[in-house]
């Protein structure tokens, strides 16, 4: 899954919210200068993304694009499954997505002295693009997989997979709908063995 699903994924827990989202810039053990609750979220954010990986319905999104993206076809499906999620918002949660986005920006810059570097870095552009909302629409998806591409030098091509997203838009919805009921009873699950 991609950050609005991660962040989501947290409940209303701040800091398992910001150890989840800053789990990709935390590599290996070097967590332990986080208070236990980020570290915890960043081990929910592994365990998500093992979950994720591992779960045959993920497995059949990703064969679709596996021919044209190779190795990136997961990334892409964890970007597109992040579009459904936003996209169909108001089923998962109350607080309408722009606020819901809106506060996480503000808990970052409230966190911003302890995130990873990287996360410093990129956190402007995030803001500035607003990158989680933009996951609720089409040209918004299409803009975050351009990004993806360039940063890959372009050897990705992850820019074109919006046609996929659009010619299989009720495929890959239907198996985000079915993976994702699974993967809340799963995070549940593990939020409570934490």
């Amino acid at each position: 899954m991609n950050f609005l699903a991660h962040i989501y994924l947290s409940g209303n827990d701040t800091e398992l919210k910001i150890g989840n989202f800053i789990a990709d810039a935390v590599k290996g053990k070097k967590f332990d200068q986080f208070s236990n609750r980020i570290q915890q979220g960043i081990i929910l954010h592994r365990k998500i993304d093992s979950y994720t990986d591992s779960h045959p319905i993920v497995k059949q999104s990703v064969k679709r694009l596996f021919p044209r993206y190779g190795h990136y076809s997961t990334v892409i499906v964890d970007i597109l499954y992040d579009h459904y999620l936003a996209a169909y918002w108001s089923e998962y949660c109350e607080i309408p997505l722009d606020q819901y986005v809106a506060d996480f920006y503000e808990l970052l810059q409230e966190y911003f002295e302890i995130l990873p570097k990287r996360i410093q870095n990129f956190l402007p552009y995030m803001l500035r693009d607003n990158w989680l909302l933009s996951y609720s629409t089409i040209p918004g998806i299409g803009r975050i997989l351009y990004q993806m591409n360039h940063r890959t030098k372009n050897r990705s091509k992850m820019n074109f997979a919006v046609v996929e997203l659009e010619q299989n838009y009720s495929d890959f919805e239907k198996e985000f709908r079915s993976f994702f009921l699974e993967l809340e009873l799963f995070t549940k699950d593990e939020i409570r063995r934490l």
